[in-house]
């Protein structure tokens, strides 16, 4: 899977724009021959834990610091097939307010540019051992991210 440029936002400075490719495969499809519906969330998965790790953020850092991502609702926009051979990028973009939550905007779109699925997840980091929602996930992704801008965030 290769990790392509396309759009990411954030309050924070200007994010650097973050995507992968990926293929779809034979076995992810379902008996009309389009993607199942439930891989468009692994792929939109797939995608969020890459651009944590192109930022330098490991999941063994997060599991040692007892945080993890969450997500506590997903809507998924369905707007053209996808087949078996079909080569997307799937987009992540961080949407940060203010609070505990945030928002990931991510867009599965062909290699000619058609939108074929819009994803948008909000998202905590949960604290593993009290089990509630960090009040400030920016600042903690700051601290173990080399590369925060990769998540819409500052420095500093």
């Amino acid at each position: 899977m290769t990790e392509v440029a396309d759009t990411a936002v954030g309050t924070d400075d200007a994010a650097e724009p973050f995507a992968v490719g990926i293929t779809v495969r034979g076995y992810e499809t379902d008996t009309q021959g389009h993607l199942n519906q439930s891989v468009y969330l692994q792929y939109a998965e797939h995608a969020r834990w890459s651009v944590l790790q192109a930022s330098g953020i490991r999941q063994s850092a997060m599991v040692e610091r007892r945080i993890g991502p969450v997500t506590v609702e997903t809507t998924i926009r369905y707007r053209r097939e996808l087949r078996a051979g079909d080569e997307v990028e799937v987009s992540c973009a961080f949407v940060w307010g203010e609070g505990k939550t945030f928002r990931i905007e991510q867009t599965v779109r062909t290699t000619d540019g058609t939108v074929a699925a819009e994803v948008s997840a909000v998202c905590g980091l949960l604290d593993l051992t009290a089990r509630k929602l960090l009040a400030d996930p920016r600042a903690a992704f700051r601290e173990l991210a080399d590369d925060p801008s990769l998540l819409g965030l500052t420095a500093g």
